[in-house]
């Protein structure tokens, strides 16, 4: 079962989600109940809610890239890596996401709960080990995206 801390450093992010930990647990929730490979494991990531200068400043140490932008998600292992783990371990530590509110509230959207899932999901589909950096691996990781948010507003 996939489990979300969910950490919220600003709180514009109130105005928009009133609770993002029960909207976050409530969406996970279903891919947990799709996806049969994590059942009987428990699988752990973080979701910091954060801001421009937050993630800025964050950008800017781990990747050094000096800007704002709309999500960053630092995976803990790669894809291969972490489905040796899942034949292993019960406990496993995905890695981190963080979202950028002013990012989100800026896409001048229908809705502001539409783009953030989408934001939540590709960085989940990072820390399974996705990339995009190639066309293939593109297709593959927007496949896998599209499942999700499928699910998750069914």
């Amino acid at each position: 079962m996939i489990k979300i801390n969910v950490i919220t450093n600003n709180n514009n992010w109130y105005k928009s989600i009133k609770n993002p930990v029960i909207y976050i647990n409530k969406k996970i929730n279903k891919i947990n109940k799709f996806e049969k490979k994590f059942y009987k494991r428990n699988i752990y990531c973080t979701l910091l809610l954060s801001n421009n200068n937050e993630i800025k400043y964050l950008n800017n140490k781990f990747r050094k890239k000096n800007k704002s932008t709309d999500i960053l998600s630092f995976p803990f292992q790669s894809k291969k890596e972490l489905n040796s783990i899942l034949k292993k371990e019960k406990e496993i530590y995905l890695g981190d996401i963080i979202i950028n509110f002013n990012k989100v509230e800026n896409k001048n959207l229908k809705s502001f709960k539409l783009e953030f899932d989408r934001l939540w999901i590709h960085g989940l589909v990072h820390l399974f080990g996705y990339e995009h950096k190639r066309e293939k691996d593109f297709l593959k990781m927007n496949q896998k995206e599209k499942k999700y948010l499928k699910l998750i507003n069914a």
